[in-house]
């Protein structure tokens, strides 16, 4: 997996985190991204129905300032969902304080929450702690780690990457949380990718579409859409380059930054011990390559399997049949690394042990092809263990 460093912090943005007693262990949880005057911005949601309500209000907001954000406002610990009127009222009031104290319109704080669902937002501890919260914001690179940590709930560690643009002019820097209720139906994670160049928020919503297709959109841990997944990219504009100048250069160094914190939170998901990067091939078209790769993904046999580097292809093979796809079974062929242990649906002699190697990497490679067409698709996912399950039996006790 890439690593996140180096580090830069893009001109227009401070950060700022503090702890608001949300969480029990008493770590951070508020966070503030304070952005330039004029700064635009783009975000994708999650599409599950059920949505929280910092979701409801930062998208509103998005749309009545037409892509305007100079504040972003995030509590972990909390996700404010499922806590009806009271918890949009609970989000409201937050950013209300918020642009308050900073001299802002109220809808030009966009909040986001990460946490347990169904418990009311402890407004009252956020507001009291938003006065000392602004007041510490900072622009290196120390400041943005504090931000990155203070939004973690399950996570190991924060996932932060950094790309440069224009000889080093200008710069992306991604930062993220994630490690469970990860699954490509948008975004399942809180992700906040700030540029210092210059870009109208429509311009923002094309590339941001673009990187995420190959990112976000193809990455699951275990198959749950989360209710709170926003990405937001902002841009300050402070570099005074304009995105237009740059030709494909910014999109190159946005779906860079998109990618790694992708493989982060793949690497970091609850309980995994192997990452799987799992392709599907020559299918007729992309539609086809993800509904393959996602069935096979989400196959709590397949998964269970590979947490034991079990190579038992008749599972994956099992999950390729169920996928909906009209397939003919004697064109699949399935490869576990550089072995192919599965033609035409029938069994191949192989080296069980070699496979069983594979499959006991940190990451391994499983691929899948099914002579349709010539499309495909690179999936990222995961083992099932023990832990996931501990981790997630007794989350919210």
């Amino acid at each position: 997996m890439t690593e996140p460093t180096p580090l830069l912090v893009p001109r227009g943005f401070r950060f700022s985190s503090a702890g608001a007693g949300i969480k029990a262990s008493g770590n951070p949880d508020l966070a503030l991204i304070l952005a330039a005057p004029e700064t635009s911005a783009a975000a994708l949601f999650t599409r599950n129905r059920v949505v929280a309500a910092p979701v409801e209000v930062g998208r509103a907001s998005l749309a009545s300032t037409r892509g305007r954000v100079r504040a972003v406002l995030v509590n972990s610990g909390n996700a404010n969902c499922a806590t009806g009127s009271r918890g949009i009222k609970a989000c409201r009031a937050t950013c209300a304080e918020a642009a308050k104290l900073l001299r802002l319109s109220t809808n030009q704080v966009f909040p986001s929450s990460t946490g347990i669902i169904g418990v009311p937002l402890p407004e009252g501890q956020i507001i009291s702690r938003l006065p000392s919260l602004i007041a510490s914001c900072g622009s290196t690179t120390d400041y943005m780690r504090g931000f990155a940590e203070a939004i973690l709930t399950t996570d190991s560690r924060p996932k932060l990457f950094s790309a440069s643009v224009s000889s080093g002019a200008a710069s992306i820097t991604g930062i993220a949380k994630g490690a469970g209720m990860i699954h490509p139906q948008l975004a399942t994670m809180l992700v906040y990718l700030l540029t210092d160049v210059a870009a109208s928020s429509s311009e923002l919503r094309k590339a941001l579409g673009h990187a995420c297709d190959d990112t976000f959109h193809t990455i699951s841990i275990d198959g749950d859409t989360s209710t709170n997944d926003t990405v937001l990219l902002l841009a300050s504009g402070a570099s005074g380059i304009k995105l237009r100048s740059l030709d494909d250069e910014f999109q190159t160094a946005l779906d860079e930054v998109c990618r790694s914190l992708a493989q982060q939170i793949v690497a970091d998901g609850e309980g995994v011990q192997h990452v799987i990067r799992l392709s599907v091939k020559s299918a007729r078209n992309r539609t086809e390559a993800l509904q393959v790769a996602r069935t096979v993904a989400h196959s709590l046999l397949v998964k269970t399997a590979w947490a034991g580097a079990d190579p038992n292809w008749g599972r994956i093979l099992a999950a390729i049949g169920r996928s909906g796809v009209a397939l003919d079974p004697r064109r699949i062929s399935i490869l576990i690394g550089d072995q192919t242990v599965c033609r035409g649906a029938v069994a191949c002699d192989f080296d069980a042990r070699r496979a069983h190697q594979e499959l006991s990497k940190p990451e391994s490679r499983v691929e899948v092809r099914l002579r349709r067409g010539k499309s495909a698709v690179e999936f990222l996912t995961t083992d099932l263990t023990t832990e996931y399950v501990r981790i997630n039996a007794d989350y919210s006790t």
